[in-house]
């Protein structure tokens, strides 16, 4: 009805709201263990929200008087001759064994000891670290905020003693139902934000996305759903009217899949889904929302 009568503006407003008051709350809980908390680390399946997440908690610690600094993963990739491989004898990027985990515990106890540290940085092109002098040194109470696929797993930060670390669980958890006997699958939701940030930011296709998620999958069940029980707090970044906007971006997408593609019958399926919602447009949703990671237009915009 709300959507319908084109009042859909207030519906924003109000799911925004309530994502921003679960950044509120974790703001408060790190505040007011400060003594304590040096590390926060965020984790959750693809297309959760973690980059704008992390980007609003960083604002919301700022706001609190909480100076922190953010730490990629990424940058501590093993060289590429040294990266693992798969069962097929492909490079396996997932696996935290892809990481350099001496050298990144290495480089967090001596930032929290106080040291100063130069950070590595990699190159993606060549498969190797480099180092361009980026130097960190942190305050007495200063924060690391860490994100990236194996941040729960304690394994990553096994040198920090636990009482130091915050981790933070985030999932697109959808508690709306189509009708008294389907629901809507979390997964459903996420595959819908992957598949249009990959044709907006990374040039592939609906159909390449759709034949990449059953691999998503298997890297989430392996890397990720088993270590979210030991997350301080779980942040759901579903937002209700979400699906009316991520209809209008997904649709042409879905429809340009070939009928001949093995994609195709994911396609159409996921098209009768978006058959339930009426479309929403993103003129009024906040550049700060965490939507716009997927749709565009973010204020904390970055090459993805």
């Amino acid at each position: 009805t709300v959507v319908s009568t084109g009042k859909y503006d207030e519906l924003i407003m109000l799911s925004e709201a309530y994502f921003n008051s679960q950044l509120t709350r974790i703001g408060d809980e790190i505040n007011n263990n400060r003594e304590n908390i040096k590390i926060v680390l965020i984790a959750g399946p693809s297309s959760s929200g973690k980059t704008t997440t992390s980007k609003k908690l960083e604002v919301q610690l700022r706001s609190l008087g909480i100076k922190t600094h953010q730490i990629s993963i990424d940058d501590y990739f093993v060289n590429r001759v040294d990266t693992p491989k798969d069962e097929n004898g492909d490079f396996d990027f997932e696996s935290i064994r892809a990481i350099d985990i001496t050298l990144f515990n290495q480089h967090l106890t001596k930032l929290l000891d106080g040291e100063k540290v130069l950070l590595p940085e990699y190159n993606f092109v060549l498969g190797e670290r480099e180092y361009k002098q980026k130097w960190l040194q942190l305050g007495p109470n200063d924060i690391i905020i860490i994100e990236g696929l194996h941040a729960l797993n304690e394994d990553l930060t096994m040198s920090i003693d636990r009482k130091n670390k915050y981790k933070i669980y985030i999932s697109p958890l959808t508690q709306l139902n189509i009708d008294n006997h389907n629901r809507i699958h979390t997964s459903d939701t996420r595959k819908l934000r992957r598949i249009i940030r990959d044709n907006k930011y990374r040039g592939y296709n609906a159909a390449d996305t759709l034949k990449m998620w059953k691999k998503i999958r298997e890297g989430e069940e392996k890397y990720i759903f088993p270590f979210q029980d030991d997350a301080d707090i779980i942040v759901n970044s579903a937002l209700v009217y979400e699906l009316g906007v991520l209809k209008t971006y997904a649709e042409p997408l879905l429809f340009s899949v070939e009928d001949n593609d093995p994609a195709y019958p994911e396609a159409i399926r996921l098209i009768n889904f978006l058959r339930n919602f009426l479309p929403i447009p993103s003129d009024n949703i906040p550049k700060d929302s965490i939507l716009r990671e997927f749709i565009g237009g973010s204020i904390f915009e970055r090459n993805k």
